[in-house]
């Protein structure tokens, strides 16, 4: 006991000295997930309750085009400037420059026009097909005209979709309307009634969005609870840069050939390293998860929302940070110099949490990686804090992805435990 105690103090001390790989393991996850959810925070907001500028050209300034851009007001989703309808398309891509505008609409001149007539041919058909025949002096080709949309290349290809939808459900308003007020003058001879049109129009299919939770809260995940746990488990592994440098170290010194002259062998080293560093792992969980709880409502970030089972995410985190540790000394063990170790390691780790869901959702990957993920034992971990943080589930229901995490473990233990066996270590 004195022996591992002493290598213990001796592992603390080493460890106290690594100020470089003290940053890594944690102020940079702290600064991770302070920005990425500062970030995501943000591009909710965008969406859903910023306002996105936008330029309209409506060059045809009749009553469908008005229709259209009220329509696109009311979707709350943009905030609109309108220019001259005489620009032309590089005028109007000027403008929206120097408005710093991320969308410009361009209405064509004959867009009320063309709305209208296909609204006659597609009423007309409806009365066809009832043997009712309708006398029309448009022709059934008759296609509405498109409406021109530029936008800022800065827009990723997920929020120019729910840009594309908005705009979208604006011009099949307008256009339904128009179908409508035809349908009702050809039946009754008079203009559809404003009151009626608004009952129409107005009263739509809500939406309850519940998510699926087996402690059957209500509660809607926020970016915190999505980022925290994922760069927490990022933090855990970079102990990489630290832990498995000093193994390398001591190799390079000779303190390898000093163990064998002692009446001791590496074995009690390892231990005392993988309790060490295990207190590291559950310490940088403590400092991580305390931030998302009160550092981050100072921030105007969504707060972290602990678990009510503390016992199953102390295990989780126990087994994630032996695994993590396990992995450290393993690259500390293979790698000849610590310019190895450190490049291997960090790139490895950044490749893994790649394939593990924390760079990018597990579920957007293609088929063809889904072997990959499996191998990665940061998606497990991934999947066990997920389990408690956002489905409400407890260490029963998280326990189905903690074996996968103590089977990869075991595993790299017997890679160590062989290197180490060659080397007359152990």
């Amino acid at each position: 006991m004195y022996k591992l105690w002493a290598t213990l103090v001796k592992d603390a001390k080493i460890l106290s000295r690594d100020k470089i790989g003290l940053t890594f393991m944690f102020v940079m996850p702290i600064v991770l997930v302070v920005v990425i959810t500062s970030l995501q925070t943000s591009t909710f907001e965008l969406v859903n309750e910023k306002k996105i500028q936008m330029v309209i050209c409506n060059k045809d300034a009749d009553d469908v085009s008005i229709e259209l851009i009220q329509a696109i007001s009311k979707s709350s989703m943009f905030k609109i400037t309108e220019v001259s309808k005489g620009l032309s398309s590089d005028e109007i891509k000027n403008e929206m420059y120097s408005k710093d505008a991320l969308i410009g609409i361009i209405i064509p001149s004959d867009f009320s026009k063309k709305t209208v007539e296909k609204a006659l041919v597609i009423s007309s058909k409806a009365f066809n097909n009832q043997g009712v025949q309708e006398n029309l002096s448009v022709s059934k080709d008759t296609v509405a005209e498109s409406v021109t949309v530029f936008y800022n290349p800065v827009l990723q290809k997920s929020y120019l979709q729910s840009i594309n939808g908005a705009l979208t459900a604006a011009l099949q308003l307008v256009q339904s309307k128009q179908v409508l007020n035809t349908i009702y003058t050809s039946l009754n001879n008079s203009k559809l009634p404003k009151a009626l049109e608004q009952d129409v129009f107005s009263n739509q299919i809500k939406i309850n969005e519940i998510p699926v939770s087996k402690n059957g809260s209500a509660t809607i995940p926020n970016a915190t609870q999505h980022n925290i746990p994922a760069w927490t488990i990022f933090a855990m592994f970079f102990v990489v840069t630290s832990l498995g440098s000093n193994v390398v170290k001591e190799k390079i010194s000779g303190s390898f050939v000093r163990l064998k002259t002692l009446p001791t062998n590496y074995l009690l080293s390892l231990i005392s390293k993988q309790i060490t560093y295990i207190g590291v792992c559950l310490l940088q969980v403590a400092v991580i998860f305390s931030i998302g709880v009160w550092v981050f409502p100072m921030l105007h970030l969504p707060s972290l929302h602990l678990p009510t089972d503390l016992f199953s995410l102390f295990i989780i985190s126990l087994f994630s940070g032996w695994c993590a540790v396990s992995y450290a000394i393993c690259i500390g063990v293979f790698a000849q110099t610590q310019e190895q170790a450190n490049g291997f390691g960090a790139v490895s780790i950044v490749i893994l949490a790649a394939l593990g869901g924390i760079l990018v959702p597990s579920f957007a990957m293609p088929n063809s990686f889904h072997l990959l993920i499996q191998l990665s034992p940061l998606h497990w971990c991934l999947e066990s804090y997920y389990e408690l943080f956002l489905e409400g589930g407890t260490f029963v229901d998280a326990f189905k992805n903690v074996i996968p995490i103590i089977f990869i473990t075991l595993f790299i233990q017997t890679l160590i435990f062989l290197k180490l066996k060659k080397m007359q270590l152990i």
